[in-house]
């Protein structure tokens, strides 16, 4: 089994979980180090905010899904819900993402997981967003363009930008990279229009409480839609894109494998739909999974009689197989409720959407 990869030791050194005199000093010389980033990012903002740093708008509304922190916090399935929620009305929505971890030649990681979980809907992968915009309005006939993880690319207007924060670690241990998880500072909060703690339900009521006071205290005076909403898994996804039903985990032996940003959270959901983990790999975010790695998955699970391998879906597009070592895989397919607020989210992306013109039959 692999030891724990650089993404997995760097959040325990800085979330204070390792303890001494070394990971101590650690800590310290990151927050140095975080000094010049932060005024790098507040200059670029600052920048952003009196126009001497110009945006550029685009043809169609645009609906930034984000957030603050690095790491996991749940955008795949909140991006799903949106983009499901605009076809409704509609909207014919296209994602544009980033691409990370993409070349020119290869899908990125969540071209391909959207791919699989949105049929139909184009994605568009450019680093250069408006320029992935314009293909998507050019080449797929888009009306609403999702911006998929664009929350600090400031060089393109939005009609409407939608924070995600993680109830687990709503605040990136409550420091900037790379003393902490933090993309940019808590302040950014104030040019978001609507707010979505992700994972509620794995706090209690009282620390959403305190998550959404604290929310309200960096953005007072300025408006901003709260909802809740928690991850739910929906059933299992196979390579061939055929499902089963979620209760295939219930009371079996699983092997898990994930290459995420918050693989905790993943091992709980197994855990919480019945799976018995008796092997965990926890590899680097976006891992690719080359042979090596999937040949030690299938060991894994067959040297401890696992009767199923459990991945997530962002990680199965790149495992791409059916069975390793004759144990059969499968993706826990994660699904947002909105739990509280979903009337005054939707009026919000429905008002950013609204100059739409109708569309042509």
């Amino acid at each position: 089994m692999p030891h724990l990869p650089d993404a997995a030791t760097f959040r325990a050194l800085v979330d204070g979980s390792q303890r001494g005199l070394t990971p101590s000093l650690l800590r310290g010389l990151l927050a140095a180090c975080a000094l010049p980033y932060g005024a790098a990012v507040a200059a670029r903002n600052r920048l952003y905010d009196v126009g001497w740093l110009p945006s550029e708008e685009a043809d169609v509304p645009v609906i930034c899904i984000g957030n603050l922190t690095l790491g996991g916090t749940g955008k795949t399935p909140l991006v799903a819900w949106l983009a499901r929620l605009l076809t409704g009305m509609h909207a014919t929505p296209a994602i544009i993402s980033r691409g990370y971890a993409a070349s020119t030649e290869t899908t990125s990681d969540e071209a391909a997981e959207l791919a699989m979980l949105l049929p139909g809907i184009p994605h568009v992968a450019n680093r250069d967003r408006a320029a992935g915009v314009r293909t998507a309005i050019e080449k797929h006939k888009a009306r609403v363009a999702v911006l998929d993880d664009g929350f600090q690319h400031r060089r393109l207007r939005r009609a409407l930008d939608l924070i995600a924060i993680d109830a687990t670690d709503p605040f990136g241990c409550g420091h900037l990279f790379p003393r902490g998880l933090l993309r940019e500072p808590v302040a950014g909060l104030r040019r978001a229009g609507g707010c979505i703690l992700t994972r509620a339900t794995s706090v209690d009521h009282s620390r959403r409480a305190t998550i959404r006071e604290h929310v309200q205290q960096i953005t007072a005076g300025r408006p901003l839609v709260w909802a809740e909403a928690s991850h739910t898994a929906r059933g299992l996804r196979c390579a061939d894109s055929s499902t089963r039903p979620l209760t295939d985990l219930a009371s079996r032996r699983v092997a898990i494998a994930s290459g995420i940003g918050n693989p905790a959270a993943f091992r709980r959901t197994v855990e919480a739909a019945g799976g018995e983990v008796v092997a965990e790999l926890i590899y680097p975010d976006h891992h690719p999974y080359p042979q090596r790695d999937r040949e030690q998955i299938g060991q894994a699970a067959k040297q401890t009689s696992a009767e199923l391998i459990v991945t997530t879906v962002k990680d199965l597009v790149k495992i791409q197989q059916m069975s390793l070592h004759d144990t059969p895989v499968v993706a826990v397919e994660i699904a947002i409720d909105i739990l509280e607020g979903e009337p005054q989210l939707e009026a919000l992306i429905r008002d950013a959407v609204s100059p739409l013109p109708p569309a042509h039959s």
